[in-house]
């Protein structure tokens, strides 16, 4: 069996969307959409992330710093796009979306479901991403009536 065929039912394992950021200790905010983050142990709580070393943040969170997780709700998600089609280096897209930092220096976005605030535990490089483990420090229910926006991807091959 060929890749292509291999992967196509890949595509079909359902997973949400999540805009993970991260705040250097300089201050500069950077955020990427994700969408492979499940949970992982119940005691103690633990999330899986899956990130390509290349995401904006990624150095900031082995390094062990605060990042959080924020929830993608299937209403008011037009601030997906900025991290969708991504934004140059030294740049970043939080000047046009509306968010708080937390006191741990997470970053909340305002419209997100829900909010995690995390920071890793351990890692490990399967294959061509790094699967991240990280605790759960603290959460935010910020728009509980929002439902978790859904994504399924044509195929195991691509994002």
């Amino acid at each position: 069996m060929d890749e292509r065929q291999k992967a196509q039912s890949v595509g079909d394992i359902p997973s949400g969307l999540y805009i993970v950021c991260s705040q250097n200790n300089d201050g500069h905010k950077d955020g990427y959409l994700a969408s492979w983050v499940q949970q992982a142990s119940f005691k103690p709580l633990l999330i899986s992330l899956s990130i390509n070393e290349s995401r904006p943040g990624y150095k900031h969170i082995v390094e062990g710093g605060t990042f959080t997780i924020n929830i993608v709700g299937d209403q008011n998600s037009g601030y997906l796009k900025h991290f969708w089609k991504g934004y140059a280096p030294g740049e970043g897209p939080f000047n046009e979306i509306p968010h708080d930092v937390s006191p741990q220096g997470g970053i909340i976005i305002k419209d997100a479901k829900s909010v995690l605030e995390c920071k890793m535990v351990s890692k490990t490089k399967p294959g061509d991403h790094t699967i991240i483990f990280a605790e759960v420090l603290s959460s935010s229910p910020t728009n509980e009536s929002f439902k978790s926006k859904v994504h399924l991807r044509k195929n195991g091959l691509d994002y």
